[in-house]
């Protein structure tokens, strides 16, 4: 193994869940923003991949979402996911880089929730 995939295994490892959750967005983003380019690049097999990962990544924090002890929360982010990866699948049949914008979008707002959570990080606002 080499040094690098070591660190990010170690990474993982020893992260909180919320961590986790912040990594996971972080990758599906990572992938939706891989597949847009590609798009544009007219490299079709990699935006396919990318938007796989992606999809991956959704359904895994669909997954584990806790349906009893979230409750309205984890129905409304049951939603989202099932929102953003409904696009992914669109994005991925017609390479339409709108889609992947909205699950950019969606995401990208979960996340920010998650840093100010987790992270500290204050929310941006729009004034």
């Amino acid at each position: 193994m080499n040094p690098y995939d070591h660190y990010k295994r170690m990474q993982v490892e020893t992260a909180s869940q919320g961590r986790l959750i912040i990594m996971l967005y972080d990758g599906a983003l990572k992938n939706l923003h891989t597949a847009q380019a590609s798009i544009a690049a007219k490299n079709i097999e990699q935006a396919h991949r990318s938007l796989i990962k992606a999809q991956n990544i959704v359904s895994e924090l669909n997954n584990t979402l806790n349906m009893e002890a979230g409750g309205e929360v984890a129905q409304n982010l049951r939603k989202l996911y099932q929102f953003v990866n409904r696009r992914l699948v669109q994005a991925n049949v017609s390479k339409d880089t709108a889609l992947i914008q909205d699950a950019i979008d969606v995401l990208s707002t979960l996340k920010e929730g998650w840093d100010a959570i987790i992270l500290k990080k204050p929310v941006a606002t729009t004034s």
